[in-house]
Parts: C-alpha cells; structure tokens; sequence
C-alpha cells in the first residue's frame, strides 16, 4: 500500500509506502515490551506538561514544556530506571518529539482562537488496552538487510515486499491496526509528478451507507464492509470455543482459551 507523494514547494517531496509485517513470537514480545517503555514516555510527558500547567497557574509564571526540557527528563528517567534502559533510546526520543509537536499544535490552535470543536485535543495519557502500539525509528535506529527490517533493540521483522522501495528509507514507523496486524510505513524522497488539467469538476457526497456518491458513477466508493467482515471471523472463533468449553471439573483442552 503507498500513500500519494506530498508535494513540498511543489517540486520535491515525500511518500509513504506501507507493507505489512511477519512477526515472530519472539519479535511479538519485544515489540510489545519497546511500546510499553514508549507509552511510559509518552505518559510522563504527559504529567510534567500537566504539572508545569497547574504551577504557571497557581503561581503566575511562564515556565514552558518543550522538547528541551522533555529530552532532559528522558536522560535522567534512562539514567535512573534500568527497565526504561533496556530499550533502544530511538523510538523513545521520537515519542518525546512526536509529543511535543502534538501539544504545540493544540497551543497553537488555543491561540488562534479556534473553536473548540476545530482544535487539536491536548495529548492525553495512553491507556495500556485502548491505544494500539506505534513505534517510530529514524534512519539511524532501523536498516534493510537481506529483505529484513532490523530495528534498534535486535527487533527482526519479516517484510511482505508487495512492491519495491524507489529509494532508502529515511524512517519507519511500526504499528499496530485493530485487527491485530503489524505493519511498517516507510518514508521515501518523491518527485511530484502533478496530473495535467482536465477542466472537469467532480461533486462528491460522502455518506454512511455508501462512503461517497459523486458526479461521475465511475468514482462512486462503496461500503467496504470490513465491520461484518470482523463480525463473521468473529462468529466463527466465538463458535470454535464454544465446541472447547470444558465441561465443570474437567480441565481445558490446550486450544481453549479465556
């Protein structure tokens, strides 16, 4: 899957190029362990900003919160817990700068005087069972090798190359969806080709039993219907346990599970 190249100053750009991810029971258990230190991170984060907030409150300074003062709590947080410290500093010094670029970007919004409902929301603790792991590496925290993804940490993922990168990367980002499925996005240099002019316009009316309904019957986006996709698998592994329920007092069969 890639996403279009963003033109920047309308010549050179970005694009990404997403693929999905083999991951072993092995690469399972650190990935999850580097998103626990990550979320760790991100939460603290959270509370100094919220602690500086309440003291510029109550006492009428203007101490500030950015990604200075946030990298210096993340040295001292690594120098003093041997469990954060166990993890690649790569992802954790990106969940510091994609923090600090969250709340100046509702800052900015608050500014601006935007109404509430336009805003960007303040960034907000992550919960272990709600937010879904995302682990960004720069260049220098992950490497290509033998078709592999390397991550910093000696993460070792299996790439499904559904089509060639055009360049070397110059970041990745690992997550995970709702359906439990792994994926790395690469970002890759792109030359913006724009598309000729054609003089036509196109009307669209976005929907909910349809997504969109537009002018020309070509461009028209049906329902993709995902959700009773999910509700069929569903059904059918909620039928499959319900075969292996043990019986009161008798011990469950090993592909039983609660």
């Amino acid at each position: 899957m890639t996403t279009a190249a963003v033109a920047v100053g309308g010549v050179a750009g970005c694009a990404r190029y997403t693929y999905r991810l083999r991951v072993s029971s092995t690469a399972l258990a650190r990935l999850e362990a580097e998103w626990a230190r990550c979320r760790w991170v991100w939460n603290e984060c959270v509370a100094v900003s919220r602690r500086i907030h309440a003291l510029n409150r109550a006492s009428g300074e203007k101490a500030t919160c950015g990604p200075a003062q946030l990298d210096r709590m993340l040295t001292a947080a690594r120098r003093s817990t041997a469990w954060l410290r166990g993890g690649a500093s790569v992802p954790q010094q990106q969940t510091v700068r994609d923090f600090a670029a969250s709340r100046a970007k509702a800052l900015k919004d608050i500014r601006a005087g935007l109404p509430v409902r336009r805003r960007a929301g303040m960034p907000r603790h992550r919960k272990k069972r709600e937010a879904d792991p995302t682990l960004n590496y720069t260049v220098r925290g992950f490497r290509l090798r033998d078709g592999r993804l390397h991550l910093a940490g000696g993460i070792v993922l299996t790439v499904v190359w559904s089509r060639d990168l055009p360049a070397d990367p110059t970041s990745v980002r690992v997550y995970r969806d709702g359906l439990g499925h792994w994926y790395a996005s690469f970002v890759v240099a792109a030359a913006v080709q724009p598309l000729p002019a054609t003089g036509r316009v196109l009307g669209v009316d976005w929907g909910v039993a349809v997504i969109a309904t537009t002018t020309s019957d070509a461009h028209d986006l049906p329902h993709p219907g995902h959700g009773m996709a999910a509700a069929a698998k569903l059904a059918r592994y909620q039928r499959m346990m319900a075969r292996r329920r043990p019986v009161r007092g008798q011990a469950a069969s090993a592909g039983y599970r609660t």
